[in-house]
């Protein structure tokens, strides 16, 4: 089996606003595979298949083909590897019950060389001014197994931001205009019930942009609920993946007007 490479950049990286979905990839290296003892559909089941094509509302995005069983890019980079049931949700992983000393810092060397292609391209972005990263994942609210019914509607919207370590006296006003836009029944394929920190803050790559561009980068960490496809068969749904882009798309004018304010 051919690979993909590790990580992709797509579009001109010039602008103001761009997306990530580090959870979509679901390839693994060879020694991975082999040492792997977790069937393909569950592995599939806790990856985020699909939001690569909802971040395709943004023209500038960066793509990663790992999957999150290899290395998690949205942990640091201390737990990144999920080496022990205890790791992963208490799912059995690995043949020999831990995974390899050897294999471990082949995955760490992968969330190595991510961050540092990444790291080039938003010090250009970050030197033009301030910029916003939609982080864009899912999340499953069918964990009671495939014939029983969605989590309730109270803690499980349809979009949770996360906002948790954005700097809200510098970007307050773009996280409401984007949660309002996100929200609005005026605009894409509307209304989306839009909650902020509800399910999930965002994570390691908010913190790292946070902390290397201060009051200059803000991660807007995007958990889309698997509504958009059956999370235990897998199967997509074509018309609501477009629509989840749909909305992304319809809040860029509104995070692009508030991005030039704060120049």
């Amino acid at each position: 089996m051919e690979h993909q490479a590790v990580v992709e950049f797509v579009g001109p990286w010039t602008g103001p606003l761009v997306a990530t979905s580090v959870h979509a990839g679901h390839d693994l290296r060879p020694e991975i595979a082999a040492a792997m003892t977790l069937p393909e559909a569950d592995r599939f089941r806790e990856e985020d298949p699909f939001t690569d094509l909802i971040a395709g509302a943004v023209e500038s995005r960066m793509l990663t083909h790992r999957s999150r069983f290899e290395v998690d890019l949205n942990r640091p980079r201390r737990e990144a590897v999920y080496r022990t049931p205890a790791d992963a949700w208490d799912l059995d992983l690995w043949r020999d019950e831990a995974l390899p000393d050897e294999a471990w810092r082949g995955s760490l060397a992968v969330w190595d060389e991510v961050y540092a292609a990444l790291a080039p391209r938003l010090d250009e972005i970050a030197d033009r001014g301030p910029f916003v990263l939609l982080d864009v994942h899912s999340y499953n609210h069918r964990r009671g197994g495939p014939t029983a019914g969605p989590e309730p509607l109270a803690d499980n919207p349809d979009v949770n931001v996360g906002t948790g370590s954005v700097d809200r006296s510098r970007f307050g006003r773009l996280v409401e205009r984007f949660v309002r836009d996100m929200a609005s029944a005026d605009l894409g394929c509307g209304p989306v019930d839009t909650r902020e920190n509800v399910k999930f803050e965002g994570r390691q790559l908010a913190w790292w942009v946070h902390d290397r561009y201060p009051r200059v980068g803000c991660v807007l960490a995007l958990e889309f609920k698997k509504t958009f496809m059956d999370e235990w068969t897998g199967v997509p749904d074509d018309a609501a993946i477009a629509c989840a882009r749909t909305n992304l798309a319809a809040t860029l004018p509104g995070l692009t007007e508030e991005l030039g304010r704060l120049r």
